[in-house]
């Protein structure tokens, strides 16, 4: 059997794990539980995509997020790894296929969503897995939703609470990226995961520069602000649906890319914006809160929110998506007190009981002391996921400091050096987008799927002349190496 390690490099190109992801790989390769919390963008689906790989049996994936489902896959696929997915996307032969490659055990891993993972037709194939030792392990991913006081509890996922006493010598992983103390214990009593070992990196994303402001002239402010992200991709959260399609107009006026994305449009309209946002270079996808769970695209250069979100998790969330890829990026807000109108009435308009109504106004009140401190933006976010940081010198507070405010104590020790990037305008790293962009056409996935901007950028730097030195640039690996190395290794001559 290969080891982790191997596995990396010759499956997913890479030569080194970061952080605690070899940790957990060997925990749960092990027959051990874990509970992961780390930030969007820190690499969790490998913690549990290489145990599912190397262990005996079919590795369950559970998560609400339809479209990271159909990434991930076409994902894991064109690095020849067997997986595939369930959800309500599928026809009823597509999912009689998916089911008997899963009986047969000609997958390595199945994404699925949690309504359909307990439905007595599926949980039935489960128990038979089971029986003979058929399954690797089961990952909860989004793990947050199982929590009453998380910011986006879903009641499909406290049927979750069954897996362990149903299955109980299988391991299991929880994930998520965005939990406070509470919403930990919840996880943990639910999923029984008492006596399992919690991985907890840091939520920092030194990457992403933090700024707010209040509300002039919302468009012009946005306008001034995207000034800095020419041809870039980004994502424009607005509160609602209205604000969606006047503002992706609007931008369009003004001879910017933009698409709009809301629970109102017709499902294929959607489908087709959002499939256009993941394949194509330099969309500005503008959106409600509808979008963004589960979109694995690296190279979203900023975030900005025209107006104030529900919570700091939800903030956290939505601005992780920025800057996935480790380069620079942006979080931007605009906001004014009448936002804070809107979700009180939306709090009390709905349907929720009287303690999770409590819940989020406790939430929304945190997010609007947040929008408004004169202290360090990272620092207060860190310690609302009770992790202790001093003043990071890139947030808008702490590069310049507001009026009558010291500078004194904002300057960071450990403060971020971008990370080094290439000049996105040179003439071979565009050679090698447009040569990435008619391969990801070909094999129908986003091109990020083939190869990163990073690892493009890192081409562009270390100039491999030879298939086995092209295997060694993180991000290629010995498959791709293979598979694109005579393309490759032309353009970079």
């Amino acid at each position: 059997m290969k080891t982790i390690h191997q596995t990396l490099r010759d499956v997913f190109g890479y030569r080194e794990f970061r952080g605690k992801q070899a940790a957990i790989a060997r925990q749960i390769m092990g027959g051990g539980n874990a509970l992961v919390l780390m930030p969007t963008g820190g690499g969790k689906s490998l913690c549990y995509q290489i145990p599912a790989i190397l262990r005996h049996g079919v590795g369950v994936v559970i998560s609400p997020l339809i479209a990271l489902m159909q990434d991930q896959v076409d994902a894991l696929q064109s690095l020849g790894v067997r997986a595939a997915y369930l959800n309500s996307t599928l026809d009823k032969q597509a999912v009689l296929d998916t089911e008997q490659q899963v009986r047969l055990g000609e997958l390595d891993l199945l994404y699925v969503s949690p309504e359909r993972v307990l439905k007595e037709s599926f949980a039935n194939i489960l128990d038979t897995l089971y029986s003979a030792g058929d399954i690797a392990l089961f990952a909860i991913d989004e793990a947050h939703c199982i929590s009453q006081w998380g910011h986006d509890f879903r009641p499909d996922y406290l049927r979750l609470s069954e897996i362990p006493a149903r299955y109980p010598d299988v391991p299991r992983i929880a994930l998520t990226a965005t939990a406070d103390d509470k919403t930990r214990q919840e996880i943990t009593s639910q999923l029984c995961l008492d006596d399992a070992p919690a991985f907890v990196s840091s939520f920092d994303r030194p990457n992403i520069c933090y700024r707010v402001v209040k509300r002039g002239s919302s468009q012009r402010q946005l306008l001034q602000f995207m000034d800095g992200h020419k041809g870039e991709a980004g994502i424009v959260y607005c509160q609602t649906r209205d604000e969606v399609e006047e503002t992706a107009q609007w931008l369009n006026r003004q001879g910017i890319k933009a698409l709009p994305y809301h629970a109102g449009l017709v499902p294929d309209i959607r489908k087709q914006n959002q499939d256009r946002f993941l394949r194509e270079i330099g969309i500005v996808m503008v959106a409600t809160n509808a979008f963004g769970m589960g979109i694995d695209k690296p190279d979203v250069r900023f975030v900005a929110h025209l107006g104030l979100p529900k919570s700091i998790e939800a903030y956290y969330q939505e601005t992780g998506r920025a800057g996935r890829d480790g380069l620079p990026a942006e979080a931007w807000m605009c906001y004014g007190l009448n936002d804070v109108m809107v979700h009180s009435q939306r709090i009390e308009e709905s349907k929720s009981s009287l303690r999770r109504k409590g819940v989020e106004r406790k939430k929304l009140d945190a997010m609007l002391g947040w929008s408004r401190i004169e202290s360090c933006r990272r620092a207060r976010l860190l310690g609302y996921f009770s992790e202790d940081a001093g003043a990071c010198g890139n947030c808008d507070n702490c590069l310049e400091p507001p009026p009558g405010v010291s500078a004194k104590g904002l300057q960071k020790q450990r403060a971020f050096s971008p990370v080094q990037t290439h000049d996105a305008n040179d003439p071979l790293f565009l050679a090698l987008r447009t040569w990435r962009s008619t391969i990801a056409r070909e094999q129908e996935v986003p091109a990020f799927a083939v190869l990163s901007d990073r690892t493009l950028y890192r081409l562009t730097v270390r100039r491999p002349r030879t298939k086995a030195e092209l295997g060694m640039v993180p991000g290629v690996g010995p498959d791709n190496a293979s598979r694109y190395g005579r393309a490759l290794l032309r353009l970079l001559a």
